[in-house]
């Protein structure tokens, strides 16, 4: 072998490595969604969230697109589901998630990029689609904020202001005020 060439069995494994690539990386929607269901360990379950919920923003994508705007409903419902049945999975497994944060952070993490795509989503659809896509985006925001709870739970809490006074009208000014007027 040379100084500076290429040794047969590094292009052997490089053209090894890229002949298997696709074939890992190009799981089907509905593959995802078995191994998902199948799964029994929180953690693993949750950072498969992300993987499936890649694919079913894929397919809600090309749902929108294609202007099938029921499945496309019908497949951000599912993420919801799918996240919803993580976090449960985590809280009974695993009830310490600021000791035990594995599969927390990872949910997390996905489930802000879920808000996000579910937020594209409502922007670019018609008026009827819109109301069960903003109940799927209010369902995922309150997990994430139990999540965000349950990881930080001596962090401060928000707390909301009452609704502003009403404007209170001018005063009059004083007497003396007026007469040097």
């Amino acid at each position: 072998m040379r100084a500076g060439g290429t040794s047969r069995g590094a292009a052997w494994g490089l053209l090894f490595f890229l002949a298997t690539l696709p074939q890992v990386a190009a799981q089907s929607l509905p593959d995802l969604q078995a191994r998902f269901d199948r799964e029994t360990n929180a953690v693993p379950k949750a950072k498969l969230v992300g993987k499936l919920g890649d694919a079913q923003f894929e397919e809600a994508r090309r749902a929108g697109k294609a202007g099938e705007y029921d499945a496309l409903g019908l497949t951000l419902e599912k993420y919801r589901d799918n996240v919803r049945a993580a976090v449960e999975a985590l809280k009974k497994q695993r009830p310490d998630a600021e000791r035990q944060s594995n599969g927390y952070r990872q949910l997390e993490m996905h489930l802000r990029k879920g808000i996000r795509e579910v937020d594209e989503t409502i922007l670019v659809s018609p008026e009827g689609y819109k109301p069960p896509l903003q109940i799927v985006r209010q369902d995922l925001i309150g997990m994430d904020e139990e999540l965000l709870k349950m990881l930080f739970p001596r962090r401060p809490v928000e707390k909301h202001k009452a609704a502003p006074p009403a404007e209170k009208p001018e005063a009059t000014p004083p007497a003396e005020k007026q007469l040097c007027n």
